[in-house]
This record gives C-alpha cells, structure tokens and sequence, in this order.
C-alpha cells in the first residue's frame, strides 16, 4: 500500500469479493488515514464463502482498533541475536550472488555487509545506550547495500570504500539517523567494517585488527578465503547463541542496565492495564480521588518545612553585572515559579476533587495525564525532567531547595571556591556558557576564542575562572582520576568519578 494504490486495493477487494478469491493488503501502516474507508468497504461487502482478505502491518499506534478486534491476528516477530540475523541474510541471498565473478573481496564484502547490518539492527536491544532510539533499519537497506556493493566490483576497477562509508552514511542507513551520537556510532562501524585492510588477503584472518589495536571481528569470526556461501554459513553457526555486548562495541555490564531499563517498562505498563479504561475520560470524584491521592499528599509532603510555595522573588534585572550571578539570580526566579505553578495546578485539582471548585479543561488535561502515569504536558514545558510524575516532583522541588544554596554560596562569593553539582540545576549548560561569558569579560576577549578544558589531577593553571565540580558519574566504564578501565559483567552499570577541574581557556594555551 501507498503511492496511490488505495482506489486500486478497493477495485481489487470487491472483485476477489464477488470471485470468492484471497487478497493480501501489505503494509496497511503506511496508509491508516485511508483504513477507515476499509473499514466501510468492509461492512457493505457480500463476499462469496471462499473470499479471504489478509492484512499485514507493523505496530502502529494510530491502526483503527475496531479493525484489528474484528481481525483473527497473527503475530510474527523474527527471532533475535546476530546469528539468526545472519542466517536470515544468507537465507535471502543465493549462491550465484555471492559467489558472482569469482571475486574473493566481493565475497567477503557481502559479509561485512550482512555483519554490519545485523549489529544495526540488534544493538537496538540496548536503546538507549546502544542507539538512542528505535531506528527503523530493514531489508531494503540491506538489498540497498547489495546494490552498491556489487555495481562497485564491476568491471574490474579499484574498489572506493569512500564510495560505501558515504553512501551508507549519508543516504541509507545513516539517513534514518537524526541524532549525532548515533551517527558517530554508525560512521565509526562503516570504517571499522568497510576497509582494504579487513579484506587484506596477507593478514591472517584471525589476527586483523583496526587501527587502534581492537579486532575487526569477534574471535569466533575468521573470514572464509572463499566464495562460497557454505564456507560463510558455517562461519555463522559457530556463533553462539546469546549475544555478547562485545560483538557490538558495548561494556560488558551493558545488561544490568539494558534488564534495569526493561523492568521499568514492564512496570510502567502494568500500571496502566491496572487503570480502568474510563479513568481521565469523564469526571468521577470516587475515582479521581483513588487515583490522584498519592499525588497531592507527596507534593504536601515535599514542601513541608519549606517556604518555596509562598516565596516571592522578583524578576532578575539586567545589572547584576557578572554573568554567572545573573545566571543563579534567573534559576532561583524561574524555579520558584515552576515551583508555585505546579503548586497552583495541583490545588485547582484538589478543589475540584472536594467539589469547592468547578471543573475546568485545564483541571481535565491534568487529572487525565496524572491518572495515566504521565508527566502533565503544561510541567513539562516549563521543565523537562522525569516522565514519571512522582519523580517529577521530586526532582522539582530537591532542585529548588539547592537552587536556593547556589544563591546563598553566590551571596557571600564562595560559589567558584565550592565544590559544585550541576545536577542541582535546572539548566547546567547555561551555567557553563556563563561561566565562558564572565570568563571572556574579565580576559578582555571574545568568547569564540574560549576553549573547554577539564583536569583531574590537579586546577587548571592557565584559567582564568574555574570550577570544581563533583558528584559526576560515568556509565560503560570505570575512572579513577588517572585510569580509564574497561567494565567487567558484575561491575555497577554506573560508577563515581572524582571531582574535576572545568574552565575556559584561551585556544593559544590549549595549543602551547
């Protein structure tokens, strides 16, 4: 479906209806603003007993539930891990197209094909330290793949890797990629799986390495001298069954936190199947008051003791002069006010559950996220945080209250002295461009001529203005100030760091 096969797929399905033939409708995700007039076509139909009508599509949130409940489903899920991923592949290509001219470097270019596409696809098991969200990577890519890789063997020419690494970055895999971490990653496996030096016939096929000493494949991988697809399908099936976080570049505890992550959603989605369909839908003081109890008495419970509801604070003016307390001046204003909106929200909602306030769209809107265990849109605008909403709340008010010790330090001049934790602030990074502007002011330069440095052993000598910040955490890894090492499977998937020294510097001293 697509591509304005829609009245087509209609003239079909009453022909196969009134023949008593089958038809298949493939894709039907693509089109789920057209399955309504399916639905209608449906209905009005007077099949004959033979006719059969089969659908397929992918998960879709928008796919039209009275289609699916009056559908017998099928669900088909391929199975997962690197090896199945490459049976597949194999599977999907023939001999002759492997073995096509006798040329051994196309041969072996087809696997690192068939290998990099399966690590795309699986390292998806480990979102969001694998990739950071779901990419969309199929078979066309793979068949894509194919294409070039086969046009390039032609004729006998010098094979251009540049012409695979920027054609697989830039316009099939990478152009599903929006993220630049993610593209740093894939374009990282193109030269890692993509070079003259893997295919290199005078390497023993178990000692090539990449450049930086690290292995192209794992030790269970030895490229075949040979075109044969046998002699590759054997290579396969000697790989285990489980994957390793080695096979994807990923630490060996990757698991703690990919299960961690898992259990959360698990969670999350029996929390809602525990909700009633109808809860959010409709006012039902019973139900609201069941449901969002919890709720109002943690934020009562948070801000006892605390003056941060009731504060008031004027907006922070222009002359403060040094950027950095103009910056902790407009933090402790903007988190006193997200602070006392969310506070106001809430009494609206509480009234409404008591019945001394009249329900109003916004009290729905809010009500209705709160009882599906979502962040409530309106808090989330103001500040991006947790998308669970007792951990919003948490973090808003924890994050306040030290909101107002980064005044308090500022106020007797003692903040850049301290050791600080950005994780106190709303907006760390503004923190840090402050710093560079108040940094370029009192150095008489620009601020593009600034740097970022960090050092852990000792203050930076050439800064002019530095800070010392703690309480960081480093996660894939382990850092001791001095050694970078390597995670082992039962090691904490996140681990403390010492303080370091940040500055901006001059790209003169950085250079010198």
């Amino acid at each position: 479906m697509g591509q304005g096969q829609a009245d087509v797929a209609l003239a079909t399905l009453r022909e196969c209806s009134r023949n008593g033939d089958w038809l298949c409708l493939k894709n039907l995700h693509l089109v789920t603003i057209w399955l309504p007039l399916l639905e209608k076509e449906l209905n009005v139909l007077h099949p004959k007993a033979d006719f059969r009508l089969w659908l397929t599509a992918e998960v879709h949130p928008r796919f039209p539930p009275i289609l699916l409940q009056s559908s017998l489903k099928i669900t088909y899920e391929a199975p997962p891990g690197l090896k199945k991923n490459l049976l597949r592949t194999y599977e999907s290509w023939s001999p002759e197209q492997i073995s096509k001219g006798g040329i051994l470097a196309r041969a072996q270019s087809l696997f690192c094909l068939a290998w990099f596409h399966a690590v795309c696809q699986e390292r998806r098991k480990y979102i969001p330290q694998g990739w950071t969200k779901f990419y969309e990577f199929s078979m066309s890519d793979l068949r894509a793949g194919f294409e070039i890789i086969d046009r390039l063997f032609e004729g006998g020419k010098p094979f251009q890797w540049e012409f695979v690494h920027g054609l697989l970055e830039s316009a099939i895999y990478g152009g599903r990629i929006d993220n630049p971490s993610d593209l740093r990653i894939l374009r990282s496996y193109l030269e890692q799986f993509f070079s003259a030096g893997l295919l290199s016939s005078s390497i023993s096929a178990g000692q090539r390495k990449s450049k930086g000493g690290a292995r192209f494949f794992p030790p269970q991988i030895s490229l075949p001298n040979s075109c044969s697809v046998l002699d590759y399908r054997s290579v396969i099936e000697n790989l285990p069954e489980d994957d390793r976080p080695a096979f994807f570049g990923l630490p060996a505890n990757i698991e703690r936190s990919s299960q961690r992550i898992i259990s959360s959603q698990v969670i999350s989605q029996l929390r809602v199947l525990s909700r009633s369909v109808a809860v959010g839908s409709k006012f039902d003081r019973e139900l609201w008051s069941n449901g969002l109890s919890p709720v109002l008495y943690l934020w009562k419970k948070l801000n006892q003791g605390s003056t941060l509801i009731h504060q008031k604070v004027a907006p922070p003016t222009e002359g403060q002069g040094s950027p950095v307390l103009s910056f902790i001046a407009l933090e402790q204003f903007n988190a006193i006010r997200l602070v006392q909106s969310i506070h106001q929200s809430l009494a609206a909602l509480s009234k409404v559950i008591r019945g001394t306030q009249l329900l109003t769209p916004e009290v729905q809107k809010l009500a209705t996220a709160l009882l599906n265990q979502e962040c409530p849109l309106t808090w989330q605008n103001k500040w991006e945080g947790p998308e669970e909403p007792m951990q919003y709340l948490r973090a808003v008010v924890t994050q306040a209250l030290a909101t107002q010790s980064w005044v308090e330090r500022a106020g007797r001049q003692a903040l850049l002295s301290d050791t600080l934790d950005l994780s106190e602030l709303f907006h760390p990074d503004t923190f840090l461009n402050a710093l560079r502007q108040e940094t370029a002011r009192s150095m008489g330069c620009s601020m593009d001529s600034l740097v970022f440095v960090s050092s852990w052993r000792s203050p930076i000598a050439q800064a002019k203005l530095q800070v010392k910040v703690g309480g960081l955490q480093l996660e894939g890894c382990s850092f001791d100030g001095v050694h970078l090492c390597e995670n082992q499977h039962d090691s904490p998937s996140v681990s403390a760091v010492p303080p370091c020294y940040m500055a901006w510097v001059p790209q003169v001293c950085v250079c010198v």
